[in-house]
């Protein structure tokens, strides 16, 4: 297979674990007998150092020719001016709109080898594997807005229509039909009239899954249950806001941000992959970063964009044996266990593969 990945380093530890990424592909390219070819583009805080946008056209045309997008990271206390005319993050909604990637897929699970070091009880983190299909392009991050200025109000519109839901809601009822049958759908409905049109739009596309279970929770009630029960969740959908904090507290079941990928999708097969960590600046250049949030989002790319379920599993694997032979990046490491440096795990993990 030949396929052209659009790669977009970002800020802070975004270039440092994109390039180890890029490196597990080509190595997943020569091993398997394909042909990767890499683009690389500017976004988020570095692009607006060169270019003055968070976005700039060049990197969307990048985008716009590739088969998937590879990124790192966004922003940095460099350009966090709440005040500022551009942002690094409006870089990310931005791209995400251009191309219509309305649903966003987090999967969070445990790993055996980490439960020992877990912040949670070792019997809440048993059977653990949800997928988060959290709507991407619509809700309060898009809605209209009062930009904050001189003044002394502002407003964020939290704004939703039948289709927008339908769209996700199908893409997770569909998920679920392929894994355990069970869908938790969250929302708002006792307060906000837009999650009131959420519920009742999953519970009309819910007639067309009848063999599977539907739950409804109130987000509230489901940060409390995420750590308590975690293991009975199977696939939860959940709007823009309420999706992006709830994935980002289920990172406590892995272990850490660091371990969690993302799938950034539109109604065929192109995609937009990304860890959810942020850019970590704190940490940049210093070899501490965990790669495997970005590897995880790369065999995500291989097995949703390029069709490729061998070479995401073998990925998948490896990452796995790796760990299961004690090897730790910082964030994960114990109490008197030696962590490895970024590119120490990622030849570990190459050479797993």
């Amino acid at each position: 297979m030949k396929a052209t990945i659009a790669v977009l380093p970002g800020d802070g530890i975004g270039p440092e674990v994109v390039g180890q990424a890029t490196d597990l592909l080509a190595h997943i390219a020569e091993k398997y007998g394909h042909e990767f070819t890499f683009v690389e583009g500017v976004i988020g805080g570095i692009a607006i150092d060169d270019t003055g946008d968070p976005l700039p056209p060049e990197t969307v045309q990048i985008c716009e020719a590739a088969d998937a997008i590879l990124l790192g990271a966004v922003g940095g206390p460099k350009w966090s001016d709440p005040t500022a005319s551009v942002q690094p993050e409006r870089g990310l909604l931005e791209l995400r709109q251009h191309f219509g990637l309305f649903a966003n897929l987090r999967p969070v699970k445990t790993y055996p080898a980490l439960v020992e070091h877990a912040p949670l009880r070792a019997e809440l983190l048993e059977n653990v594997d949800i997928l988060f299909v959290r709507e991407l392009v619509s809700g309060i991050y898009f809605g209209a807005r009062q930009e904050q200025g001189d003044g002394d109000e502002s407003h964020d519109t939290m704004s939703y229509s039948r289709g927008e839901v339908e769209q996700v809601a199908n893409v997770a009822f569909r998920a679920a039909q392929g894994r355990r049958k069970k869908l938790c759908s969250v929302d708002k409905a006792n307060v906000l009239a837009s999650m009131r049109l959420w519920r009742r739009t999953v519970v009309e596309v819910h007639e067309e899954y009848e063999d599977v279970e539907l739950e409804h929770l109130l987000v509230d009630a489901a940060t409390m249950h995420l750590l308590t029960r975690p293991g009975s969740f199977d696939v939860i959908v959940a709007g823009n806001m309420f999706g992006d904090i709830l994935s980002d507290e289920a990172s406590v079941l892995a272990g850490s941000l660091g371990m969690l990928p993302s799938a950034s999708l539109r109604a065929d097969h192109f995609g937009l992959y990304e860890p959810v960590h942020g850019s970590a600046p704190d940490i940049a250049g210093q070899g501490l970063a965990n790669p495997i949030g970005m590897f995880l989002s790369a065999a995500m790319l291989l097995r949703y964009s390029l069709q490729l379920e061998a070479e995401a599993q073998a990925i998948e694997s490896a990452i796995d044996a790796a760990l299961e032979a004690g090897l730790r990046t910082a964030d994960i490491a114990g109490a008197g266990e030696t962590p490895v440096s970024t590119s120490e795990f990622t030849a570990a993990v190459l050479s797993r593969l």
